[in-house]
C-alpha cells in the first residue's frame, strides 16, 4: 500500500490487495429468483429451444414441476456474483481488462423456474505470470433449502495499469448489434 498525504487519495496496488484477499468468502446479499418467463426469454436468446425450457408440460414429462433452465443460464447469476466480488472485495481492476480463461462447472441438479438461488463466491488463488494477474474464484450456488445446485471454478486473467484500450472498446462497440 502506498503512503498518502491528506491531499491525495489512497492508492492501492490491485495485485497486492487481491493476493491479500485469497481465502476470502463473499455471499451475494440477496437471492436470485428464477422466473418462468426469464427461462423462456433466455432459452430463445441463446437459441436453445428444447421443449423443457419452453413448455411446462414438456418439463413434466421429464419429471420436473417447472420449466428447466438451459445449462448456460447460470451465467446470468454468475456475472452478478462476480461483479459484486470485483466491486466490493477485489477492487482496483478495470472490468474491461479482465478475460475469462477457463471455467469448470459441476452440475448438482438443473436450475428450474421458481428456484431462489444464492451464490457464495470464494477467492481461491492469485498469482502473477507474464505481466498478468491470474485470479481463480469458486462459486457455490445453493437453493432456498441450502442444497447445492451448481459449483463453478473460474480462472480470470486481469491486466492492471494502462487502463482500457479506448480504440479497441470503440471498435467493439461498433460491431455489437442492438435490436
Amino acid at each position: 500500500m502506498t503512503e498518502t498525504t491528506a491531499a491525495s487519495p489512497a492508492v492501492v496496488d490491485p495485485a497486492a490487495h487481491t493476493a491479500s484477499m485469497v481465502g476470502h468468502h463473499y455471499r451475494m446479499p440477496d437471492h436470485y429468483e428464477i422466473g418462468r418467463e426469464k427461462v423462456r426469454e433466455y432459452s430463445r436468446a441463446v437459441q436453445n429451444l428444447h421443449p423443457a425450457h419452453l413448455s411446462e408440460d414438456a418439463a413434466a414429462t421429464l419429471g420436473y414441476d417447472h420449466l428447466v433452465a438451459p445449462a448456460t443460464f447460470i451465467s446470468v447469476i454468475g456475472i452478478i456474483a462476480q461483479k459484486a466480488m470485483f466491486d466490493e472485495v477485489i477492487t482496483g481492476y478495470d472490468l474491461s481488462q479482465i478475460m475469462q480463461a477457463d471455467q469448470r462447472l459441476e452440475f448438482h441438479r438443473p436450475i428450474v423456474a421458481g428456484d431462489r438461488l444464492t451464490v457464495d463466491v470464494y477467492l481461491e488463488s492469485f498469482r502473477q505470470m507474464g505481466g498478468s494477474d491470474i485470479i481463480v474464484t469458486k462459486n457455490i450456488v445453493t437453493d432456498a433449502d441450502d442444497r447445492d445446485v451448481m459449483t463453478t471454478v473460474t480462472t480470470l486473467v486481469a491486466k492492471t495499469g494502462g487502463g482500457a484500450d479506448t480504440e479497441a472498446l470503440a471498435m467493439a462497440k461498433g460491431v455489437m448489434r442492438s435490436e
